[in-house]
């Protein structure tokens, strides 16, 4: 019997015969159709055999926020070494200029023996034409380029530094016939009923493949002992930063960073001992005057850690396993692996003998009972934890190491102020990063794209 085919399949097969090889979009202004109707044309040609989809990836480069203030006024090290043009100059001049890139333009001059120290004045030794870095910075500038269009030496350099550049991974489609497609003639094709075709298929309906993950990691951790809390998803200031003894001029309380709510300032935060104590660390380690003002400004929260600490403050435990799970907000460039909106699961130990060996091995558990199992720990830095390492676990996939959760002990200046007295263990990380991993995805934008062909085709289990 002759194949039947719908008027959306005939446009797009008689438009590929006369343009052999096209993208989605150009066969929407080629065939007239809706995007949604190229979409479900191209893919029952695609069952049927008569149509060849090939999909390939390209990478779009931009400058972060660090990377456009270096673009605009220079590299640290950059700015450090046209100071000393002129002469030696004081550390403590260098200092005030520079503000709080002078540390990062140091260890750079440093390391690469630009520079020398005598008592308390640096050196000029020598001035680089073009330092490493900067033909990238200046190619990019405030725009967009392709990342094959760049030397992968000098923007390896920037890749390094935290927030310099922004990488979009692109997916382009490209659409042609098979050859058994070019050799029919559907002019003469008519819309007979096929009595032999099969029915529409019914789809159950499920839950959605990011709710069950979600599900899942709480589930793991209830059956590892740990007891859920929750909190509301807006903040006061003072416990999503100042509780945790993040200072009150940190990058990370920036608008460019945390969304605000307008106007809005919390009446109450904390008891006067708990203000008063909190201030007096801020005072102490970070020296500078502490302002209530800045700890009542209200945030959509960025993490979960403020309703943990909070909870701690509160009970003051001397043992506890708890965890908390939801929606938390950050103010990013939305990207492949970035979103302004996302799940985190923090949780927290507390007892007199734990330790971060403990830390490891909740960690190393949880992966396991998850599926993951190729994992290693790394040293790094966060400003309410001491010591304090980041998980990394290896993407087949992407044939590398991918950061997901940072862990550590909380710092004396985050408990004492609290008056908790134990060791207290702490994790986060955000589910997402997980989801992708077990669904297989590169781009966590597809768990809110709402395609339904790979919402249907994913397996319960996986």
């Amino acid at each position: 019997m002759s194949q039947v085919f719908h008027d959306i399949e005939k446009k797009i097969i008689n438009s590929l015969k006369e343009n052999s090889i096209q993208s989605p979009e150009t066969l929407e202004k080629s065939t007239q159709l809706s995007p949604d109707q190229v979409r479900r044309g191209i893919e029952w040609l695609k069952l049927k055999d008569l149509a060849i989809v090939d999909e390939s990836k390209s990478s779009v480069i931009s400058l972060g926020k660090n990377g456009l203030d270096s673009f605009e006024k220079g590299l640290p090290e950059r700015r450090l070494l046209n100071l000393l043009k002129n002469g030696p100059r004081k550390l403590s001049d260098l200092q005030k200029e520079l503000g709080f890139v002078f540390g990062p333009a140091m260890g750079l001059c440093r390391k690469n023996n630009w520079i020398e120290t005598s008592s308390d004045e640096i050196i000029l030794k020598t001035n680089s034409s073009i330092l490493p870095g900067e033909e990238t910075l200046q190619q990019i500038g405030s725009g967009k380029l392709s990342k094959d269009k760049l030397d992968t030496t000098d923007l390896n350099e920037l890749l390094k530094r935290p927030d310099f550049i922004i990488e979009d991974v692109i997916k382009n489609k490209k659409i042609s016939l098979t050859s058994s497609a070019k050799s029919l003639d559907i002019s003469n094709t008519s819309g007979a009923i096929d009595v032999e075709a099969e029915v529409p298929e019914i789809f159950v309906a499920r839950t959605h493949p990011l709710k069950d993950t979600i599900d899942e990691i709480r589930e793991i951790f209830v059956t590892l002992g740990f007891s859920e809390i929750l909190g509301n998803m807006t903040q006061s200031s003072f416990w999503n930063f100042d509780a945790l003894f993040t200072p009150q001029d940190h990058p990370a309380r920036e608008l460019q960073d945390t969304f605000f709510l307008d106007g809005i300032s919390a009446k109450k935060i904390a008891t006067p001992e708990q203000i008063r104590k909190v201030s007096e660390s801020h005072k102490k380690n970070w020296r500078y005057q502490w302002d209530i003002n800045e700890a009542r400004k209200m945030v959509l929260r960025t993490h979960t850690t403020c309703v943990t600490i909070k909870h701690l403050a509160e009970n003051k435990p001397d043992e506890a396993r708890i965890f908390s799970l939801g929606r938390v907000f950050r103010n990013e460039k939305v990207s492949y692996k970035h979103l302004v909106e996302f799940n985190q699961i923090e949780g927290i130990v507390v007892g007199k003998d734990a330790n971060l060996r403990n830390l490891m091995g909740i960690q190393r558990e949880f992966y396991k009972r998850i599926g993951i199992t190729k994992i290693k720990f790394w040293p790094t830095f966060f400003p309410y934890t001491e010591p304090s390492l980041q998980t990394m676990v290896y993407n087949e996939k992407l044939g590398k190491w991918i950061e997901l959760f940072g862990m550590g002990i909380f710092r004396p200046e985050v408990t004492k102020p609290l008056g908790i007295t134990k060791p207290v263990l702490a994790w986060g990380g955000g589910i997402e990063r997980i989801a992708m991993l077990k669904y297989d995805l590169d781009d966590v934008r597809e768990f809110y794209n709402n395609n339904l062909g790979w919402l249907r085709s994913n397996t319960k289990c996986q």
